[in-house]
């Protein structure tokens, strides 16, 4: 590595299990989804640091691969030399305050109705059942039986 070099969290990688049934076809090397707890473990690093760098963790693997051991003290090195950025902590939304709904902000037609954002445009094309409304004059009834 080189100085003043930024370091890249590293990737982990996984062989793909040997298929009996084809025949003895050799395994091949694909991505993993995370490192496994073991390769943390036996590369001496802790496992609230590596999330705090942005290395991938994944509890379900139990294998130990020497290569990604290898990456990993690398990593860590790397790490102590002061090479690596550690990316800022990410804000978590306030729980007392979420997002309101699509129909509470009038983003669908019966939020708009109910907030009373019905353009008047929409009165005008749909003068009849306005009309009628207005004829109808005062219920009789409690309006809760009633879907307007």
């Amino acid at each position: 590595m080189a100085e003043g070099e930024i370091v890249e969290p590293p990737k982990p990688i996984a062989y793909t299990p040997v298929s009996r049934v084809r025949g003895d076809v050799a395994p091949r090397v694909k991505q993993a989804r995370g490192f496994s707890l073991g390769e943390l473990k036996e590369a001496g690093f802790p496992i609230d640091l590596a999330r705090r760098l942005g290395i991938y963790v994944d509890k379900r693997r139990d294998t130990v691969w020497p290569e990604n051991v290898n990456a990993l003290k690398n990593f860590l090195e790397a790490y102590k030399s002061g090479k690596v950025v550690v990316p800022p902590k990410k804000k978590r939304p306030k729980k007392g305050s979420p997002q309101k709904g699509r129909v509470f902000r009038g983003l669908t037609p019966a939020g708009r109705k109910a907030r009373g954002l019905v353009k008047s445009r929409y009165k005008e094309t749909h003068r009849y059942k306005w009309k009628r409304k207005q004829r109808r004059g005062p219920r009789k009834t409690p309006s809760f039986y009633y879907h307007d």
